[in-house]
């Protein structure tokens, strides 16, 4: 009788979909269902909403709408433009809180070059790293919230490098969403919001020739939010897949504004980068970060450069049979987070990458990253579908293991981790954003 209700149970479940897979092949509609619950419960408690107060001394939220912050808690007390953008194509930010926010980032954007106390530039057409919520003042630099300390050589003598492409992401999906094109006309401190997105798009230094993104010892920007702590130099592989997705996005906008001009020239932008990315290329199919300093094999450009197509072919397949190869001896991931270098590629016994301001195996130089898992289980997938879904099911499993919402003493998603009892940044926003935005997109 036992064996028999089993075999009805069993049934039934299979019937409801309660064990069956996901149409990407590697996540269960279970774990599926559970992923998206617990990303929609994350952004949920990331809001800042109008008049709400922040732990001391961060003030209340004075912007006159709603914030998506990096995390709960006391996760990053302002709003990170990066972190936001990241998570937009989750479907769960209303379409009021997004022009809200891509309004606001617009209002501080850099309208005059100017030198801060440290001795950084902040250029004309600059976006933000993150913007104080109590007076709206626009922070260009990682490492701090202070207005007027801020831009120090520690975290570059340049703004970041990615916020500049975020912010047209931003735009690009509300306008996907509303196709609300008058908005593009609107005038923000006397610049129409167009043209603010077409000044982003120049803010950084680029090859003439290529188009790909660079920077120097001598007046070093960070290529990518996710490394702030990492000096990166020369030619930038992650920020110039931003730029080729942003080029691409400016294309789309100015088609629907009847502008053949301007959508043929950033596409041949975009061609002219995607032409380029195989300069990155080491023996194994990885993307290095750059051709300059920390010119390591780079997980999280390979991965996300496979998930925007902007690497095919052959070169596709050799990265993901790298990756596998990594996961199964275990150098990439830990409890299915991922690391943004693969272990046995580190720049010495001492350090991950070449150049960081953090020791080893803690935070952006060694420790294991969710945000980064639905790329990296992508480009497997294209190899081997089962290495893919081992993966997502080790991260869906340590989500439950520690799921915040079982109360004060579970913190996950966490931003990273490492083996032994390392932890940092508490209820993450992009820890599991990013990857359930892949896996609902396969």
């Amino acid at each position: 009788m036992l064996r028999f209700r089993l075999l009805i149970l069993l049934n039934l479940s299979f019937a409801t979909g309660m064990f069956a897979q996901h149409k990407s092949g590697v996540i269960t509609n279970e774990d599926f269902l559970f992923l998206e619950e617990i990303t929609k419960a994350v952004l949920d408690t990331s809001r800042i909403h109008p008049g709400q107060a922040l732990p001391a001394p961060y003030g209340r939220n004075n912007t006159g709408g709603i914030l998506i912050r990096p995390g709960g808690r006391d996760t990053y007390p302002s709003f990170w433009i990066r972190d936001y953008a990241m998570s937009l194509e989750t479907g769960f930010v209303s379409k009021a809180e997004q022009k809200h926010m891509l309004l606001l980032t617009a209002s501080t954007q850099c309208d005059q070059t100017w030198i801060t106390r440290g001795g950084s530039m902040v250029p004309f057409g600059a976006i933000a790293d993150h913007i104080r919520v109590d007076d709206l003042k626009p922070i260009f630099f990682p490492g701090t919230y202070d207005y007027e300390a801020q831009g120090t050589n520690e975290f570059g003598t340049f703004p970041a490098y990615c916020d500049q492409f975020y912010f047209i992401h931003m735009a690009d999906y509300y306008f996907k969403q509303t196709s609300d094109l008058s908005l593009l006309s609107k005038e923000i401190n006397g610049i129409r919001l167009i043209d603010r997105l077409e000044i982003a798009f120049k803010t950084l230094p680029a090859r003439r020739d290529n188009e790909i993104v660079y920077t120097t010892d001598a007046f070093r920007g960070v290529d990518f939010g996710f490394r702030d702590a990492i000096a990166i130099t020369g030619d930038l592989s992650y920020s110039s897949i931003l730029k080729y997705r942003a080029a691409n996005q400016l294309s789309a906008m100015f088609s629907r504004l009847k502008n053949k001009i301007k959508a043929a020239h950033y596409k041949d932008i975009a061609v002219k980068i995607k032409a380029a990315m195989p300069r990155f290329l080491d023996k194994n199919g990885m993307l290095t970060a750059s051709d300059g300093r920390s010119r390591q094999p780079d997980v999280w450009a390979t991965a996300f450069a496979i998930y925007l197509d902007v690497l095919e072919g052959e070169d596709v397949l050799k990265a993901a049979r790298h990756l596998e190869a990594a996961y199964k001896n275990g150098t990439l991931a830990y409890k299915g987070s991922i690391r943004h270098i693969i272990k046995d590629e580190d720049f010495n016994q001492n350090t991950a990458w070449e150049t960081a301001i953090v020791g080893k195996n803690q935070y952006q130089n060694g420790a294991y990253w969710g945000t980064p898992t639905g790329w990296v289980s992508y480009a497997i997938a294209k190899v081997n579908k089962q290495t893919a879904a081992k993966l997502i099911k080790e991260y869906i499993n340590e989500l439950r293991e520690n799921d915040f919402r079982k109360g004060s003493n579970f913190n996950a998603p966490y931003e990273c981790f490492y083996p032994g009892g390392y932890t940092r940044g508490p209820v993450y926003l992009t820890t599991v954003a990013c990857p359930y935005i892949v896996l609902r997109s396969f």
